[in-house]
């Protein structure tokens, strides 16, 4: 099937992938190196708390510097969330338990209970680009055809949901400081349990440190870098897989290897970028194989004939994705309002 979709698409994308091989590729990459994982862990973590303690200091002197160190803070944990990223993937230690220990841990950073978040983002990778099974761990987004049916108020909804005010400014810092701490029936016992023992935690964390260092000031230095970190992660999930050459299927055309190459973006940024994001911007990659560590993903790219017909999506490219709201299914690709709204 995948040749036959890949040969539908080439027109379009420019993209054309060996349908053949790819298991063999990425088995060379999809096991962990412990002493890489476990250094950065140190790079990550460590500048993480330091940084914490320069802005604890510098709100003394000026608030400025405080909100200055807040800018790499958060960089620093949105390197520690794809590392709570890999731990779901069983792809940052050979050991299961050492994923779920140290995902534990990292999700208490990152405000984000292990057990609950990656059974969503599980079903996201083994339904992503499919039209027919969206809903779990995914942007919102509707074919046109579904704009136009839907109700006068469900059309008010989804602008709102997906204005970029809303969408990037609004709802990042509600998602992990609220969403996440709520469980809903459709999740297993444990999941539950591990979002209760999360939230205990973090009470008792978050109520220490307010008694030792005064709330006013936790608070001072913790907004700005949640706000910040939930800010960038949101957009760098937005745009794997929302740009101008995404490919979805209905389920019948729907296949693994294409999805993954074609409906993940290679989201070039520069190095430093690169760096505090965990390399996820090789999202297409991630996707062919999630048991591919962070660490791992740039090489596997270089390394491989198979990605180097993949165009990357710049930044200029991304903030042009803004605009892009609905998918028309008869030219297969996502569109604006104007757009979309002008086909009647």
């Amino acid at each position: 099937m995948g040749g036959r979709v890949l040969a539908m698409d080439t027109e379009r994308s420019g993209n054309i992938v060996s349908d053949t091989g790819w298991r063999a590729i990425v088995s060379k990459y999809n096991f962990p190196d412990r002493k890489k994982s476990i250094w950065q862990l140190i790079d990550s973590i460590g500048p993480l708390l330091i940084l914490w303690i320069m802005m604890y200091f510098s709100i003394h002197i000026s608030y400025w510097i405080t909100l200055a160190l807040a800018v790499p803070a958060a960089g620093f944990m949105v390197r520690i969330f794809i590392i709570f990223h890999d731990c779901g993937h069983k792809s940052f230690f050979k050991q299961d338990k050492w994923n779920v220990r140290i995902g534990f841990f990292t999700g208490l950073f990152t405000f984000t209970a292990y057990h609950s978040w990656h059974r969503s983002h599980n079903k996201h990778h083994a339904t992503v680009g499919n039209l027919d099974k969206r809903g779990e761990g995914d942007v919102m987004t509707m074919t046109i055809e579904e704009f136009k049916a839907a109700s006068f108020w469900k059309r008010i909804f989804y602008r709102v949901y997906r204005n970029p005010v809303v969408l990037f400014l609004i709802a990042p810092p509600l998602i992990f400081i609220v969403q996440n701490r709520i469980f809903t029936r459709k999740l297993q016992k444990r999941e539950k349990w591990n979002i209760v023992l999360t939230n205990l935690t973090l009470l008792l964390l978050i109520g220490g440190l307010g008694l030792i260092l005064g709330f006013k000031v936790l608070l001072l230095i913790q907004l700005p870098v949640y706000y910040l970190a939930s800010v960038w992660g949101v957009w760098l999930f937005y745009v794997q897989h929302q740009y101008d050459r995404v490919h979805w299927y209905r389920t019948d055309k729907w296949d693994y290897e294409t999805v993954a190459l074609n409906g993940s973006s290679f989201y070039k940024l520069p190095k430093l970028l690169q760096w505090f994001s965990g390399h996820i911007g090789f999202h297409h990659v991630h996707h062919l194989s999630a048991r591919i560590p962070n660490y791992k993903l740039e090489q596997c790219h270089k390394e491989n004939m198979l990605f180097r017909k993949i165009e990357p999506v710049t930044i200029a490219e991304s903030f042009k994705s803004l605009r892009l709201r609905l998918w028309d299914e008869k030219s297969n690709r996502l569109v604006s309002f104007t757009e979309a709204l002008s086909k009647a």
